[in-house]
């Protein structure tokens, strides 16, 4: 099936920087003075209002790293529906700035530096952009993102995100569970993975053109099926109150706070359902480095580096280091579908 995108007229701009700055320095006033008439205590702010202020920032327009912003994404991802929950879809811990996790990302279609992505995707357009549904579903087709997006109801997720090279950050997401997708497009019995593609496109992407890559392109990634219909796991759209820059995936990407970073791949183009296991593009690359569960595991180190702390961003003169949790401390949700597992070997 084919749906054509409406050509959409761009939005204005964001909010001025000062108005941005206004409200940061007025979220951090009220939190010290509720702090400290113990308001805290009474349960009137709660400790996950306060770590949402740590990660506001006054952000000028171009900070969203787009040459195209959809007016009706904009709307949606702005507009959405709620807050964070409770239990693991929050976090009393500090987010990341803004800036930090906007400026320092490992996305290589871009370029291999921590820099390249936000210097490099100032022209990435995600107007048009479609998700082809392919495999093991009774509804097969390419659909345009707003057809992907319109029927999801919109809300916010603070995760943890630990990168494989041992770094970490606190990320306010907005998004939607991966679950309601799959649902719509109704695999069928046959459907135990599902495979996940980013866009090739060397001219926006010039990581993919460089001699000196050793990835395989399309960068492809993938999920056993439990582990997509899981409900932490979720498809996002948006950041700190935002549309996704594209550094950090615009328009659509994966998030799945227990596994490591490489996993939530960036700026989906395919969604695949298989029988078998997908190849994926780090096991491609190095099977004994990088394996397809990719758990966080502090017990299972990296062949060149241990995995049992983490460098939290952001950093300063000194790199403030904390303990690695299992599973990027999501154990409690995520641990029975390893049952049986040995998870030395299936790492």
């Amino acid at each position: 099936m084919l749906i054509k995108t409406k050509k959409e007229i761009p939005s204005s701009e964001l909010t001025p920087e000062s108005v941005y700055r206004q409200r940061r320095e007025f979220l951090k006033s009220s939190a010290n003075i509720a702090l400290g008439a113990g308001v805290l205590s009474s349960g009137l702010i709660s400790p996950t209002a306060l770590a949402q202020t740590d990660g506001l920032r006054s952000r000028a327009p171009e900070d969203i790293n787009l040459a195209s912003k959809p007016a009706w994404l904009l709307d949606k991802v702005r507009n959405r529906a709620n807050a964070p929950g409770s239990g693991p879809y929050t976090t009393t811990e500090s987010l990341t700035p803004f800036e930090d996790a906007t400026n320092y990302n490992n996305f290589f279609e871009f370029g291999n530096g921590k820099g390249d992505p936000a210097s490099r995707a100032r022209e990435f357009r995600i107007d048009p952009w479609s998700v082809e549904i392919a495999g093991e579903v009774n509804k097969p087709g390419r659909y345009n993102l707003e057809d992907i997006l319109q029927p999801h109801t919109l809300g916010e997720r603070i995760y943890r995100l630990r990168c494989v090279e041992a770094f970490s950050m606190v990320v306010p997401w907005i998004g939607f569970p991966l679950a309601d997708l799959i649902n719509r497009f109704e695999p069928n019995s046959n459907a135990r993975f599902i495979e996940f593609e980013t866009l090739y496109d060397p001219e926006q992407m010039p990581g993919q053109a460089a001699r000196t890559s050793s990835l395989g392109w399309p960068y492809r990634e993938g999920l056993r099926m439990d582990e997509a219909m899981h409900p932490l796991t979720i498809l996002a759209v948006g950041m700190y109150g935002d549309i996704l820059p594209a550094q950090n995936g615009a328009p659509l990407r994966l998030v799945v706070p227990w596994k490591y970073g490489f996993k939530s791949i960036k700026s989906i183009v395919r969604i695949n359902f298989r029988q078998d296991m997908p190849n994926t593009a780090w096991n491609d690359y190095a099977s004994g480095e990088y394996g397809f569960y990719a758990n966080v595991n502090p017990e299972v180190s990296h062949p060149r580096w241990s995995q049992s702390s983490e460098r939290r961003l952001p950093s300063g003169l000194f790199d403030r280091r904390i303990d690695t949790q299992m599973f990027n401390g999501y154990t409690d949700e995520v641990a029975h579908l390893y049952a049986g597992m040995d998870l030395r070997v299936d790492f």
